[in-house]
């Protein structure tokens, strides 16, 4: 289990009941807290002492929670600062929207204190541990993916990707955990001059979970938002 280190935690939530359940469950773990009710707060206190992760309510009074993200995201300064997302359940497509803008995770309200920390540590973890060079082999359980050659392995087996194939796993196999909008795929996709469409990608994902075999359970979809690599 990860370790707080006393890491700045911003809350954006104007309902006062969930703010003291975050605060208190968030101290309870070692996080130092900071709390904006609404979104023109929080961005002045991310400038003014910039936190390590945003947990953003996307309901909030006058400036909206994606309206935030966006802000956040499209700001050198503050673009690499983890966001999670705090959603109702039927906000669907704003998780979608999130997603797209770069933020990193979602909860559904209501949450359970214990799942929202463990998600938070995993975020900061992921975020800690992301990969920056593109020609790195990756290595995922059995699963070696050599950008170089232009290999990928399973054990001792070779396995025959197409080129588009090839480059979508390695997105997400980089970045364990991550869920990826069919939006986020064909942008990293098509930065490497492949062409995809949405639909695309659903048959890419099918063609490569039927190419890994029993490796293919790994990756996952994740219902009206996208795709994922099973964390490890």
């Amino acid at each position: 289990m990860d370790a707080a280190d006393g890491k700045r935690i911003l809350v954006v939530e104007d309902e006062r009941d969930i703010v003291e359940l975050l605060r208190y469950n968030l101290a309870k773990n070692g996080y130092q807290v900071m709390v904006a009710g609404k979104g023109e707060e929080a961005l002045r206190l991310v400038r003014q002492n910039p936190p390590d992760l945003v947990l953003l309510d996307l309901m909030l009074p006058g400036m909206d929670g994606l309206d935030v993200c966006r802000a956040l995201k499209g700001d050198p300064q503050t673009v690499g600062i983890p966001v999670i997302m705090v959603t109702a359940k039927g906000e669907e497509p704003d998780v979608v929207a999130g997603l797209e803008l770069g933020a990193h995770d979602y909860v559904c309200k209501p949450f359970s204190p214990r799942v929202l920390i463990a998600r938070i540590r995993a975020c900061l973890r992921r975020v800690r541990q992301a990969p920056e060079a593109s020609d790195d082999v990756v290595h995922y359980r059995d699963l070696v993916i050599d950008p170089v050659r232009h290999q990928v392995r399973l054990g001792e087996q070779g396995i025959d990707l197409t080129a588009t194939e090839f480059v979508l796993l390695q997105f997400l196999a980089r970045r364990p955990g991550w869920v990826f909008t069919r939006t986020q795929i064909i942008d990293a996709v098509r930065g490497s001059a492949y062409a995809v469409t949405e639909r695309a990608v659903d048959v890419q994902i099918v063609g490569l979970r039927r190419k890994l075999a029993h490796y293919g359970d790994y990756l996952e979809t994740v219902r009206g938002v996208g795709y994922r690599m099973r964390e490890l």
